[in-house]
């Protein structure tokens, strides 16, 4: 299947405190900050004091962004049209419609996934959450083609996960960071927000704020995906170099309305000097 558009995606998260009784006991308060400690101790007592963060079931998703671009092809080599880049539903939304959304697109369009690390975190966070909410989501999870379609991990046209792919499925620098990608490339990175900041931010109902750095994520995504393809010979320099001016045009036409897209380019200035295409 040559597919039609590329839709490149990232989420954040938020620990859910709900199920929490459930799982530790129902001697638990309802103080969010107490359950979240109960379910951080859980996770450090099952991983021998490794680890705290919570597994895939116990993330709430409080924003999903993402990155739409139609695909041309020109025999093996693609060249890619930036559509839109913004984050789904509101900034009131629920957490069902932002996971509802999520796969209806996928039902309605069939793009080519391209998240960094959304096989490993991303989509079993939102697969969860389907079921916690009772979502149908067929479409992803189509698997009469047994080696072409969304669950298959070497399916890099179906879903291409940035970070398996640039570590050889796990065989060299497991757990390589997009920012360290993002250093490398001169591009812009993590800046002003990371992960650690978003259960805070959400807290206090920096919801918009929780989705703009979420937007900055899957633009960082696109111009490493845009590199990778370059290397892997899917699209020539020209090509390159046009998908990487039509994100920077996209940047100027918003960054009066969205401030963010204007700090991501300021930073993308200063990391690559200024240098944004390749000669």
């Amino acid at each position: 299947m040559q597919h039609k558009s590329l839709f490149v995606f990232d989420i954040e998260t938020v620990p859910d405190t709900d199920a929490v009784p459930n799982l530790v006991g129902h001697d638990v308060g309802p103080d969010i900050v107490e359950r979240r400690e109960a379910l951080e101790a859980y996770h450090l007592d099952i991983t021998d004091g490794k680890n705290a963060f919570p597994r895939q079931p116990f993330h709430k998703v409080v924003a999903v962004s993402f990155l739409s671009a139609e695909i041309e092809y020109e025999g093996r080599h693609e060249n890619y049209y930036l559509k839109e880049l913004r984050s789904g539903g509101t900034a009131e939304s629920p957490e069902h419609d932002l996971v509802g959304g999520f796969y209806q697109f996928i039902d309605r369009k069939h793009p080519r996934l391209v998240s960094y690390n959304g096989r490993g975190f991303d989509l079993p966070v939102l697969r969860h959450r389907a079921m916690v909410g009772g979502i149908a989501a067929g479409g992803f999870h189509d698997t009469s083609n047994k080696w072409e379609n969304y669950t298959s991990r070497y399916a890099q046209d179906w879903h291409c996960d940035l970070q398996e792919a640039l570590t050889d499925f796990g065989a060299a620098s497991r757990g390589l960071k997009l920012n360290e990608i993002c250093a490398v490339l001169n591009f812009p990175g993590k800046f002003g927000v990371d992960g650690s900041q978003v259960a805070p931010m959400h807290d206090e109902g920096r919801i918009g704020e929780i989705r703009d750095y979420c937007e900055t994520d899957v633009l960082n995504t696109y111009l490493v995906y845009l590199r990778y393809q370059l290397t892997r010979g899917r699209m020539v320099k020209d090509s390159y170099n046009r998908a990487v001016a039509d994100v920077i045009a996209l940047i100027e036409a918003e960054r009066e309305q969205r401030p963010h897209l204007g700090q991501f380019l300021e930073a993308w200035g200063e990391a690559s000097n200024n240098q944004f295409l390749l000669d």
